[in-house]
């Protein structure tokens, strides 16, 4: 079965394809026969019922520096000269990101979006993890100065982070004392108009932060991602390194609550992040990253797992 593949994703040029999840991707359509398609998330349109989006062929290649081959651009109606749309563009989750979610929940499932629009649009990372609030440290959602500064007095070391923020930007651990809480909390103000994020500070970050990758529901491997130098934050993009690394019971526990709800919503790549063994901070629904890394040190083929799903989900 050859696939028509739309890939919705930043640019190619700016990838670094020694981790990029969605050139991983990519690759393994290639090598299964599908033909790919790249566009941006502004070459969507939509016309007299009609979701179209400019693409350009592509071909892959696993070379740095010479990874792809553009053929000319086009134009594809999305519901009638595509299988399978990838929603892959990095964050910031605004609304560019929710309006595309719009446009293309248009299309699904009659064609396939991965993953799926609405249910990304309604499960932000930051919000949708409140719905298991059993497995995550004490946290708090605000824009009070007065209301963080009595979450710290209860709690001690805390850290601050933007609701929709990614890659680990903007995250901020205040101690105890109270230095500059009240300047961050002014500049969080200032640069964002939604609440902020604030949670106990977990001292097991130290010992790293466990991305695990759930597909269609079930977990299929993990890393542990430990923080730079002077760093509190593990994500890659902000420095951190990877190390292999197994689930313990506990965390299978978790996927096990939250696998069968991430199959039903159709969200059928997801990261999920868990610190210290106990704590979820993150269910990372938009564009997750992390299985170039896992297949890496496990020799697991995720991508190959993916288009597994996908193919079985399309006949």
């Amino acid at each position: 079965m050859s696939l028509r593949v739309a890939v919705q994703m930043d640019p190619l040029e700016g990838i670094n394809i020694a981790g990029d999840s969605s050139f991983a991707l990519m690759l393994s359509a290639q090598k299964r026969g599908h033909r790919l398609f790249h566009y941006l998330a502004p070459d969507l349109s939509y016309s007299h019922g009609r979701v179209r989006a400019r693409v350009r062929p592509v071909e892959v290649r696993p070379e740095p520096g010479n990874h792809f081959s553009y053929g000319e651009w086009r134009t594809l109606d999305l519901a009638d000269d595509a299988d399978v749309v990838l929603m892959r563009q990095d964050p910031p989750f605004d609304l560019s990101y929710i309006t595309a979610t719009h446009l293309l929940e248009r299309i699904h499932p009659q064609t396939l979006v991965v993953n799926d629009p609405a249910s990304v649009r309604n499960a932000p990372e930051k919000l949708f993890v409140l719905d298991y609030m059993r497995f995550m440290p004490p946290t708090l959602i605000t824009r009070s100065l007065e209301e963080t500064r009595a979450f710290q007095g209860t709690h001690g070391d805390i850290v601050v982070k933007p609701l929709y923020g990614n890659a680990g930007s903007a995250v901020f651990k205040i101690g105890r004392d109270g230095a500059n809480l009240s300047a961050l909390t002014e500049l969080f103000k200032q640069v964002w108009v939604e609440p902020f994020m604030v949670q106990a500070f977990l001292p097991e970050v130290a010992q790293g932060d466990k991305r695990i990758v759930l597909v269609d529901g079930k977990p299929t491997g993990a890393i542990n991602r430990l923080p730079g130098e002077g760093e509190i934050r593990s994500n890659l993009a902000a420095g951190g390194s990877a190390e292999a690394t197994e689930l313990t019971d506990f965390e299978r526990e978790i996927c096990g609550v939250l696998g069968p709800e991430l199959a039903r919503r159709g969200l059928l790549f997801v990261g999920i992040d868990v610190i210290g063994g106990r704590w979820l901070t993150e269910i990372n629904v938009t564009s997750p990253t992390g299985i170039v890394a896992i297949d890496r040190f496990n020799g697991t083929d995720t991508p190959g797992i993916i288009w597994d799903v996908i193919e079985a989900k399309l006949g």
